[in-house]
């Protein structure tokens, strides 16, 4: 028990250097050793209407101090469960270097990182940044070898172009699609009138994609749901911050009413997590200007926080249960 007389160090969300949750910082990528790297990409080039996520890493990790855990976890009073112990290694890579007005030379700069990343054994977390960042983020997992990719959005992002342009942030789940490492393709939370063109959903369907709205996967329930998914496979899973209702996430440049509520993303997340194995996820278009009360970047922050925990608490159990059975042969 704890001297009430001893002075203790707080670090309190409101002190120190504003790293996500708080965690220990490498931006030296040659010097990375970690389980989990969380990077950012401060890019919003590829936005159609209102820009600003270029923000967004740095929200989300303001945000994520109001969750920062220390050394000793964090405890989850529902499940009975210490998530994030002494023994997870996870670091704050910083961002990627970003160049004004040249999306080429700023997608090489992510990719390049990510294998770095990759190279080094840590599995990447990385904050966005508008949804094409996911483009370059999937070209560097090739190494990795095949995998589905699960997706949590309103939109479907499944654009060919626009006038050409084929990297903004409606074409990141089409680029990914044509990637030969990519597998089977699984579309949560989409909705609205008008978020895509028939053509365009047609040209996903005919790819054998899963597209659901939050109503569908209300009615299927998340058992049913996961098991769409194959089990045991690798998965790569990217999280729009649109895909949540805007009554929870107003700070993002496209929202869509009819939106998906946080418990639903967690126990989705949860259930992905226990599934398979995740390579890795990224969560983005989280835009801080167009939310003063902060709330965006703190709900972005925790699903974050929440998923590395159950990603991390899965490789946990998987360990101890290996060693059980080795001491036992």
């Amino acid at each position: 028990m704890t001297n009430q007389n001893e002075k203790q160090i707080l670090n309190l969300p409101f002190t120190g250097i504003c790293s996500f949750g708080k965690y220990p910082i490498c931006t030296n990528l040659d010097e990375l050793d970690a389980d989990v790297a969380v990077i950012g990409v401060p890019y919003d080039m590829g936005t159609q209407w209102k820009s600003g996520t270029r923000m967004g890493p740095r929200g989300l990790r303001e945000g994520s101090t109001l969750y920062s855990f220390g050394l000793d976890g964090a405890y989850d009073i529902e499940k009975d469960i210490m998530y994030l112990g002494p023994d997870c290694k996870v670091v704050d890579c910083g961002d990627v270097d970003m160049v004004h007005g040249d999306l080429e030379q700023s997608f090489d700069n992510v990719e390049e990182s990510l294998r770095k990343i990759i190279a080094k054994g840590a599995m990447p977390v990385v904050l966005g940044g508008d949804h094409s960042i996911t483009i370059p983020v999937g070209r560097a997992l090739d190494s990795i070898g095949p995998f589905h990719v699960i997706q949590i959005d309103a939109h479907l992002d499944w654009a060919d172009h626009r006038s050409g342009q084929r990297f903004g942030h409606g074409s990141s789940l089409r680029r990914l699609a044509e990637m030969d490492h990519v597998e089977q393709m699984f579309q949560f939370g989409i909705r609205g009138i008008s978020s895509s063109k028939k053509e365009d959903v047609d040209a996903a369907r005919e790819y054998g994609s899963q597209i659901l709205s939050p109503r569908q996967m209300r009615k299927m329930g998340i058992e049913s749901l996961l098991e769409l998914i194959p089990e045991g496979e690798n998965y790569y899973v990217t999280i729009d911050i649109d895909g949540l209702d805007p009554s929870l996430a107003p700070g993002t440049g496209t929202p869509s009413p009819g939106g998906l509520y946080y418990d639903e993303v967690n126990e989705l997340l949860e259930g992905i997590a226990k599934r398979g194995n995740v390579i890795g996820f990224d969560l983005v278009e989280v835009s801080p200007p167009y939310d003063p009360t902060g709330i965006t970047s703190q709900a972005g922050a925790r699903i974050i926080l929440d998923f590395i925990s159950f990603i991390l608490k899965e490789k946990e159990n998987k360990f101890q249960l290996a060693s059980t059975s080795a001491v036992n042969r």
